[in-house]
């Protein structure tokens, strides 16, 4: 069925989509991680509303840091659970797709961990 597909494609397919089957049956809102070279991005995700309910980037306007090393990550954490807070996010289940829980995934999530969402 997906022969076609490389294993990197396939795992971010599958943790993916196991990871919005688990959040649309729990209620529980999705922390989703995009990270490329040069940028990372998180939002929290109501899969059963199917609405975005907040989310920070390393591409936003005034955005201090640098997006690309672990410092920014941390500071883009931290700006997320500030908006995450406001919009009245407590918990999440974190989903970092197709990513290593490694560097500035792992910097981010501990940051949003400090700022207080719990996952």
């Amino acid at each position: 069925m997906l022969k076609h597909l490389t294993t990197t494609e396939r795992r971010k397919l599958s943790n993916r989509g196991a990871a919005k089957r688990k959040n649309r049956d729990s209620g529980k809102i999705r922390m989703c991680v995009f990270r490329s070279g040069y940028h990372i991005e998180v939002q929290a995700i109501d899969d059963a509303g199917g609405r975005t309910l907040a989310s920070a980037s390393s591409r936003d306007k005034g955005f201090a840091g640098k997006g690309y090393n672990v410092a920014g990550a941390e500071l883009v954490g931290k700006a997320f659970a500030e908006r995450a807070k406001k919009a009245g996010v407590k918990s999440v289940y974190f989903d970092r797709g197709e990513y290593k829980y490694h560097g500035r995934v792992k910097a981010l999530a501990d940051a949003a961990r400090a700022g207080g969402i719990e996952f």
